[in-house]
């Protein structure tokens, strides 16, 4: 038997703040990571793959406005995916894809990053596609990236900034418990082009749980 002594323990919280690929089961809903694997050539049974599913969101109006993405064709698309390897890769960032669980048809996207990983603090957003909207899917979906970060990453604050004129947004961050803690001016500039105020809401990992519906009539 070595007599060695195990290695100390990490100082640095940091160090045991990292996002692990997983796929979380919601029921009819998975979120599953983004990755090289989306680009796969598996077919919804519409036919279509995730690479057309992203290039298709890009086009949509209130996605191009207030979550653009630079997909507007295969190759964006690959790099797009890339990109949010990468992230999970260096455990920085969590990138879900939301799916239908029975046929793996995209109804959204939840991404979560740190701001500041040494403190805990990590930022989270959201969108879904036009034929997911109304469904609950984009509150379900944050609510579980959420609850996962807080109890397997040691995420202390995560925060949601949205612009003030996205409504649904804003319906979405109280569903999920972040609460509401001021207005940011000028804050960042969207699809449009210009800069717009956002309302920053946040929750801790001491908070309660949301209760309550998951339903977002027009989000």
């Amino acid at each position: 038997m070595s007599s060695a002594a195990p290695p100390p323990a990490s100082r640095n919280p940091a160090d045991r703040r990292t996002f692990v690929r997983t796929t979380l089961d919601l029921g009819d809903v998975l979120l599953r990571p983004w990755g090289r694997e989306a680009a796969e050539p598996d077919t919804t049974p519409d036919g279509h793959t995730m690479l057309d599913g992203l290039i298709a969101a890009a086009t949509d109006p209130l996605i191009a406005l207030w979550n653009p993405l630079a997909t507007a064709d295969r190759r964006d698309a690959l790099a797009w995916l890339e990109s949010r390897d990468g992230g999970w890769d260096r455990g920085a960032g969590a990138s879900f894809a939301a799916l239908t669980a029975a046929e793996g048809v995209l109804l959204g996207s939840v991404t979560l990053r740190w701001v500041d990983r040494a403190d805990g603090l990590a930022m989270i957003g959201y969108w879904t596609v036009p034929t997911a909207r109304g469904r609950g899917v984009a509150t379900r979906a944050t609510r579980g990236v959420t609850s996962w970060a807080f109890r397997t990453a040691g995420a202390r604050r995560i925060e949601i900034a949205h612009a003030v004129g996205n409504e649904a947004s804003c319906r979405v961050a109280h569903r999920c418990g972040y609460l509401p803690e001021g207005t940011l001016r000028d804050s960042h500039r969207f699809g449009d082009g210009a800069y717009h105020d956002e309302h920053l809401h946040a929750r801790l990992a001491s908070d309660p749980e949301p209760t309550g519906p998951a339903g977002e009539p027009s989000a």
